[in-house]
């Protein structure tokens, strides 16, 4: 009765301390607050963007003369 006990505790103990599932739930965690950021701050970040594109394409005249 005492190694099925040991037995039990020692299985409920790995069982425990196993946390090979936690990496999933905390990327799809980091993800659903990324995309929440790019829905709140779409309109900065498109205008960041093409602003930085703008200074690209007026540069590359000079790159090219």
């Amino acid at each position: 009765m005492n190694l099925l006990l040991q037995r039990m505790k020692e299985a409920m103990e790995s069982f425990r301390e196993d946390q090979s599932g936690i990496g999933v739930v905390e990327i799809i965690l980091i993800l659903v607050i990324l995309i929440g950021l790019v829905l709140i701050f779409k309109n900065q970040i498109t205008a960041i963007i093409n602003s930085a594109f703008d200074a690209i394409n007026a540069d590359s005249g000079a790159i090219v003369q």
